[in-house]
């Protein structure tokens, strides 16, 4: 998972962000429906399954619209951003399976672990294509940024609702979050970070970590020491960034 910036660079004006980036969230409907439904199928969950991914959806699109530059020389939000956009039809389906637990066990963690590692793979390939083509942009490396940031948060509930580990995995999906409600509260945190390289493989691995989590044949004892070795990782990883912005 990157956080590579991709897009346009420009302005934003509410009508003009509809008018691009419309185009390319409805044509997403499409793929987001299908693997809705073949996961719907696959675990015979309830018509509410259907109804949380399209709301999660919407509201996902809702933020990509406000956020979103005004129309550019570039047409709808550019290839970088339509393959993010790509994964997030893998990552939304998954997501809304927090609010059925009961299906997290069997070959159900094999189909999240397939969603989820494609999505991850797929991460690679957007900021690749944002500098091959120039297209780099603040709006595109946010709109990453942030799906990587959800799935890692999607996925260390579905570990939690496993049984496998304890609620303290939910620290892996929290801590960015915490530290963006920091960075409101304590002024000196927000400083502009520069590029890391380190911050951006340990975001994979704490994919890697969650997932491996997940698979069946890992048991409970090793999977709660996998994922302690991530968290500590991940809190290395941060206090690092905000040591950084503290004293300069």
């Amino acid at each position: 998972m990157s956080s590579t910036n991709h897009g346009s660079t420009a302005p934003f004006t509410a009508g003009g962000a509809l008018h691009r980036s419309g185009g390319d969230l409805g044509a997403a409907v499409l793929p987001l429906l299908a693997v809705t439904a073949a996961t719907w199928r696959l675990f015979g969950l309830p018509a509410s399954y259907l109804i949380q991914v399209v709301a999660v959806y919407v509201a996902m699109s809702a933020l990509v619209v406000w956020r979103s530059p005004a129309p550019s020389t570039t047409r709808g939000l550019g290839v970088a951003n339509r393959i993010t956009l790509g994964r997030a039809t893998l990552v939304l389906p998954v997501a809304a399976l927090v609010f059925h637990p009961q299906i997290v066990l069997g070959a159900a963690y094999w189909w999240i672990i397939l969603c989820s590692a494609l999505a991850m793979l797929l991460d690679s390939l957007d900021g690749r294509v944002a500098r091959r083509t120039g297209t780099t942009s603040a709006f595109g490396a946010g709109f990453d940024m942030e799906l990587d940031a959800f799935l890692i948060l999607v996925l260390s509930v579905l570990v939690w609702q496993s049984g496998k580990v304890g609620p303290w995995v939910l620290l892996i999906g929290a801590l960015r979050y915490l530290f963006v409600a920091a960075r409101w509260m304590w002024p000196r945190l927000r400083g502009k970070l520069l590029e890391s390289q380190r911050r951006k493989v340990v975001c994979v691995v704490q994919g890697i970590v969650l997932l491996a989590c997940l698979a069946p044949m890992i048991p409970s004892v090793m999977a709660s020491a996998v994922a302690a070795g991530g968290l500590a990782l991940l809190m290395y990883s941060f206090a690092v960034d905000v040591a950084w912005l503290v004293t300069h």
